[in-house]
C-alpha cells in the first residue's frame, strides 16, 4: 500500500530554482570516511545509498575545512584543495543521478580544533578564549588572517559550484564565523570586536565575498546558531536580525537553525540529544525564526521519527526537515514512506554510537545497522534471495541472534530460533531496564517483528543442548548465546562480590557504602552505579584506569554525569581492587595501584560490586563443534572479502558458527556486523 500523495513529507520545496523532491533532507554531518582528506569512494556510496532511496537533498561534509590552518577535528573534507573537486563532481553527478540535490557545508573551525593536527599551524580564535571540547588556547586571529581567510572561503566555495553541486552552506555554530559574532568569545578590538556590527562584519565578509565569486545562481545558506542559550551570548534577537541582514544583502538563499553551544560535551548534547533525552527540544524554536525571518528554514536535532517530521513540515515549522542519524539507522526512509511501509523502518534509538565512533577518532557506524558506511565493501541494506533454501538454526536471541534469525529469514531461508528466556533481548533487554536507556530496546522490538513477519520460528523457555539440535537435521547452526558476568579475578574474595549484572537485573539490592569496580569501563558499570545511588546509596566508583569509563564518549557520559553529580558518588581512578575478605558484617577490600606495586590500602565497604565484562557462554559451541561439517571455522578471507563460507573436513552435515559475545565480550554493534556479513552469504 502506497502512502497517500498528500502526505505533507513527500511534496516537494522550491529552493529559489531548485526544486527539491520532498521535505526531507540529511543536514551536513562528518561521518569520517574521507581518506587523505578526500570524499572518495566510501564517502560517496554512503551518500549515495540515501539519495537512491528518495531523500531530497544530501548535505555532505560537517564541515569542510576552507584553509590549511583548519586541520581536520574527525575526517574533515579538505575543500581547500584543488584535487576535492573531482571527488565530489563524482558524488554530486551520481546522487543528481538518484533524484537527490547536493550541498557541502564549508568552515574554518577556528579554535574547535588542535594544533598538533595537520600541518601543526597554530589554531585561530576571536580572542584568548579556550575550547574545552578540543583543549585549544588559540592565537587571537590578526587582520592577515582574516583577508587570507576570506579568500579561503570564496576559492571552496568556487571549488564546489566547479563540482556540480548546487550550493553551499555556512557553518555558523561554535566555529570561526560564530566565535567572531559571539560575545562569548570574541575579545576583538577596533573594526572587528566589540559592538553588534562590528562583530558580524567577518561572516558579512566571507558571505559577500563568496556571493561575488559565485554569482546569484548558486545557493548560499547557513547554519548558524539563532540563540546560544547562554548568559552574555548570542541572544533569540541577534539571531534574527544576523538573518535578516543576510537575507537583506542577498547574501544567504535559506536558514537551518540550531539553538545552543558546542563547546564542552555537556553543550553539545543540548544541541544534539540523545536517548533519554527530549526528542526535537528545539523544533518550535526553530518555527518561530521562520516565521519572524521569512527564508526558507531547515532543522535537525534529533528527529528520529516520521511522526515528528511530518508534524514540523505539517504545521508550518519548517521547509525541510532533517533525519540525519535516523537515516544512518535506515537509509530507505523516504521510499519507505512512500510505499506505505513506516513499520519497516529501522529505528535510531537515540545511541549515538554513531558520534562517539567519530570522537574515539573512528568512521561513524549504526549501533545496530552494520551497513552503513560499509555500502562500499557490498554490505548490504537489502537482501536477496539465497540460491537453496537451508535449514538455519540460531541460538541466542540477543541482538546478533536476532539478526542472524532475520537476515537467513529473508534470504529465504527456514529458521528456527532457540531462547532459554521467555523473550528476546538479551543484554540489550538488561541495557533497558534503566528508564533513560529504554529506547534500546528499539534494536530487539524491529528484529523480533521482522522475523515474525518473515515466519521464524522462535522456541522460547528452551534450553538447547547438542541433541536439541542434531533432532532437527540443521543444515547451519549460528551460536548466538552472548556471554556471562565475569569476576574480577581477584587475588581473593570474588565469592564476595556481585555484578553489575546483579544490580541492573534486581537480583541483588543495593546496600549502604558501595564500591563499584569497573575495569571494563562501558555502559554496564555507569548504569549499574545510576541504580545504585537512586537506591540512596554511597558509591565510590573505582577504575585502574586513567580515566573513569573510557568505553563511554563524551556525549554518552553527559547525561551519567548529570543524574550521578548532586549524589553521594564518587570517581577514584588509577587504584585497583586486589582482594576481599569478610570484616564482621562489612567487607574488606585490599587496593593497589598498578603504578606502584608497593602501595596498598585497607578500606571496608557493605557491597563490592564488580563490573569486569564478559566471558562466552559457548558451551552448546563446544559440544557441537566436533560433529559440525566445519568443526567451527571461519575463513576470515572470506568472510572479510563478501564470499561464502567453504565447505570443512569434519564429520558433520552442517556448518557451524558462533558469533557475538559467544566469541568474545564486545558490543553490540559487533554482533550484529557479525551476523550480517557471516548471514548474508549463507
Amino acid at each position: 500500500m502506497a502512502a497517500p500523495t498528500n502526505d505533507p513529507l513527500l511534496q516537494p520545496f522550491q529552493l529559489r530554482h531548485l526544486t527539491l523532491r520532498n521535505r526531507i533532507l540529511t543536514t551536513s554531518h562528518e561521518p569520517a570516511y574521507t581518506e587523505d582528506g578526500m570524499p572518495k569512494d566510501r564517502y560517496r556510496m554512503y551518500h549515495l545509498e540515501r539519495a537512491k532511496a528518495g531523500v531530497a537533498m544530501v548535505m555532505t561534509a560537517g564541515s569542510a575545512s576552507v584553509s590549511r590552518d583548519s586541520p581536520p577535528a574527525f575526517g574533515n573534507v579538505l575543500a581547500w584543495k584543488d584535487e576535492v573537486v573531482p571527488w565530489m563532481r563524482r558524488l554530486a553527478d551520481d546522487c543528481h543521478a538518484a533524484g537527490a540535490a547536493v550541498m557541502i557545508q564549508l568552515t574554518h573551525l577556528g579554535y574547535r580544533t588542535r594544533w598538533d593536527k595537520g600541518d601543526w599551524l597554530p589554531v585561530l580564535g576571536a580572542g584568548p578564549v579556550r575550547e574545552p571540547a578540543h583543549r585549544a588556547f588559540p592565537k587571537v586571529i590578526e587582520d592577515w588572517d582574516i583577508a587570507r581567510i576570506t579568500e579561503d572561503y570564496a576559492d571552496a566555495a568556487e571549488r564546489m559550484q566547479a563540482a556540480g553541486l548546487d550550493g553551499v552552506e555556512f557553518e555558523v555554530y561554535g566555529h570561526l564565523m560564530d566565535q567572531m559574532f559571539s560575545p562569548l568569545t570574541n575579545r576583538l578590538d577596533g573594526p572587528y570586536g566589540g559592538s553588534f556590527d562590528n562583530r558580524l562584519r567577518f561572516a558579512t565578509g566571507v558571505l559577500d565575498a563568496c556571493r561575488r565569486r559565485v554569482g546569484p545562481g548558486f545557493i548560499l545558506g547557513i547554519r548558524y546558531v539563532a540563540d546560544e542559550d547562554h548568559p552574555g551570548g548570542i541572544t533569540t534577537a541577534d539571531g534574527i536580525e544576523m538573518a535578516r541582514r543576510f537575507r537583506d544583502a542577498g547574501l544567504i538563499d535559506f536558514v537551518n537553525v540550531i539553538r545552543g553551544r558546542i563547546h564542552t560535551d555537556a553543550a553539545l548534547a543540548d544541541v544534539i540529544p540523545l536517548q533519554g533525552m527530549a526528542s526535537a527540544p528545539h523544533l518550535d524554536f526553530a518555527g518561530r525564526i521562520r516565521a519572524e525571518i521569512g527564508l526558507p528554514t531547515f532543522h535537525a536535532a534529533r528527529i528520529p521519527d516520521v511522526a515528528t517530521a511530518r508534524h514540523a513540515v505539517a504545521a508550518g515549522l519548517l521547509d525541510m526537515v532533517g533525519m540525519t542519524r535516523a537515516h544512518i539507522a535506515d537509509p530507505h526512509i523516504v521510499r519507505k514512506i512512500a510505499e506505505g511501509r513506516e513499520h519497516d523502518i529501522r529505528p535510531c534509538v537515540g545511541a549515538t554510537y554513531c558520534l562517539d565512533r567519530i570522537y574515539q577518532g573512528g568512521m561513524a557506524l549504526c549501533i545496530h545497522n552494520p551497513a552503513t558506511g560499509r555500502e562500499v565493501e557490498g554490505m548490504p541494506h537489502d537482501l536477496g534471495p539465497a540460491a537453496v533454501k537451508k535449514r538455519v538454526v540460531v541460538v541466542g536471541a540477543g541482538p546478533g541472534g536476532l539478526e542472524a534469525a532475520r537476515v537467513a529469514a529473508a534470504r529465504g531461508h527456514e529458521v528456527i530460533l532457540f531462547e532459554v528466556a521467555d523473550r528476546p533481548g538479551g543484554q540489550i533487554r538488561l541495557a533497558a531496564q534503566t528508564r533513560r536507556r529504554a529506547e534500546m530496546i528499539g534494536i530487539i522490538d524491529w528484529r523480533l517483528a521482522q522475523c515474525e513477519a518473515l515466519g521464524v520460528t522462535f522456541r522460547f523457555n528452551t534450553w538447547a543442548e547438542q541433541a536439541d539440535i542434531l533432532e532437527i537435521s540443521p543444515d547451519v547452526v549460528i551460536v548466538a548465546t552472548g556471554g556471562l558476568p565475569q569476576k574480577a579475578g581477584l587475588a581473593g574474595g570474588d565469592d564476595l562480590t556481585v555484578t553489575a549484572w546483579d544490580i541492573l537485573s534486581g537480583d541483588v539490592k543495593p546496600a549502604g557504602n558501595v564500591l563499584l569496580f569497573d575495569d571494563a569501563g562501558d555502559h554496564t558499570g555507569l548504569q549499574a552505579a545510576e541504580l545504585l545511588a537512586a537506591a540512596g546509596a554511597t558509591v565510590e566508583v573505582m577504575t585502574p584506569d586513567r580515566s573513569f569509563a573510557p568505553e563511554v564518549m563524551g556525549m554518552n557520559l553527559v547525561p551519567y554525569m548529570r543524574d550521578l553529580q548532586g549524589k553521594s558518588v564518587t570517581f577514584t581512578v588509577t587504584y585497583r581492587l586486589l582482594s576481599v575478605t569478610r570484616d564482621g558484617n562489612r567487607l574488606k577490600a585490599v587496593i593497589g595501584s598498578d603504578y606502584r606495586r608497593d602501595l596498598t590500602v585497607e578500606r571496608d565497604f557493605d557491597q563490592i560490586v564488580v563490573n569486569h565484562g564478559t566471558e562466552p557462554n559457548a558451551g552448546l559451541y563446544f559440544d557441537l563443534k566436533p560433529l559440525s561439517q566445519n568443526l567451527g571455522a571461519i575463513d576470515y578471507s572470506a568472510l572479510i572479502e563478501g564470499r561464502p563460507q567453504p565447505a570443512g573436513k569434519g564429520p558433520g552435515g552442517f556448518a557451524l558458527y558462533r558469533i557475538g559475545d559467544a566469541v568474545e565480550a564486545r558490543n553490540t554493534h559487533a554482533a550484529i556486523y557479525d551476523a550480517l556479513r557471516l548471514v548474508k552469504d549463507i
